[in-house]
């Protein structure tokens, strides 16, 4: 039976290095989206989830197999989320999720490299992908970021993924984390910005709504999201991004289910959960 959706959470725990403290709270943001997302998915609901959530303490190897073992299941939707602190190599082209134990020295080795999960998941055997990414940079990256570098810098990594990517990738300065830095997973991150919207809902909207669909009611929640807040001095700063235009991977949209059943009695709203739970799963551009 092919899965409607196979969910692979990466929150790496960055260890005790003062300069990874970006990654302190990745795993609390992963449980959440764990627990959120796949009852949220329109056509597929718990049922049609299959969720690998990775130990924050592993390491690179163990979690790149897990991506690619989701990768090879046939199925509709690949979605891997990423949440922690992000590396440049030395050279700043090329990133990496910082992992556990890692040190100022080897922090680019020994993490999970981008390209890798990118890699895994165009090659997977599902329809459509999708990264999700709640993560941070410290100075030296955030800046290989910035310089872009045509195709062999680190910001070409983001701006033009071969999968769709949908997050953000904030500042993290050692030593502030207590003031203004949004960490992954915390307040105002995408990670929890996000499990929000999907569980308040969008008053309005259809029941069924796309990620592009979702991304301005995420993108209100967001610390240090604003563009142009961003651009003032003493703020961190951050890059959102977007999730592009087309693809059927359709997410619930509960406030227009509260709608639609606040004029119904008892009685009719039990039907209408019966008739829910019996429709077919195929989704709607299906």
């Amino acid at each position: 039976m092919i899965s409607g959706v196979d969910l692979v959470v990466i929150g790496a725990d960055g260890g005790p290095d003062r300069g990874f403290g970006g990654s302190a709270l990745a795993a609390d943001g992963a449980r959440l989206l764990a627990d959120v997302l796949p009852g949220m998915c329109f056509d597929a609901g718990s049922a049609g989830c299959r969720v690998a959530v990775v130990d924050p303490a592993a390491d690179a190897n163990t979690m790149l197999t897990e991506v690619r073992e989701a990768a090879r299941r046939p199925g509709r939707w690949l979605v891997v989320c990423l949440l922690g602190q992000l590396v440049a190599d030395p050279r700043g082209r090329r990133l990496a999720l910082v992992t556990g134990g890692s040190t100022a020295d080897n922090a680019y080795r020994r993490g999970l490299a981008w390209d890798w999960v990118v890699s895994a998941m165009v090659h997977g055997d599902q329809e459509e992908a999708l990264l999700l990414v709640d993560a941070v940079a410290d100075r030296d990256t955030w800046a290989a970021l910035e310089r872009g570098g045509g195709e062999d810098g680190a910001g070409e990594l983001l701006s033009y993924s071969r999968v769709p990517l949908w997050g953000r990738v904030g500042r993290y300065t050692p030593g502030r984390r207590g003031r203004d830095d949004v960490l992954p997973g915390g307040d105002g991150s995408f990670s929890r910005s996000l499990t929000a919207v999907l569980e308040q809902g969008i008053p309005g909207a259809p029941a069924a709504v796309a990620p592009l669909d979702l991304q301005p009611a995420v993108a209100a929640r967001l610390g240090g999201g604003d563009p142009a807040a961003a651009a003032q001095p003493g703020t961190t700063g951050a890059r959102l991004l977007v999730p592009p235009h087309g693809g059927r991977l359709l997410m619930r949209n509960r406030a227009a289910v509260r709608g639609a059943l606040a004029g119904l009695s008892l009685s009719e709203e039990l039907l209408a959960v019966l008739w829910r739970e019996s429709a077919p799963t195929d989704p709607p551009s299906a």
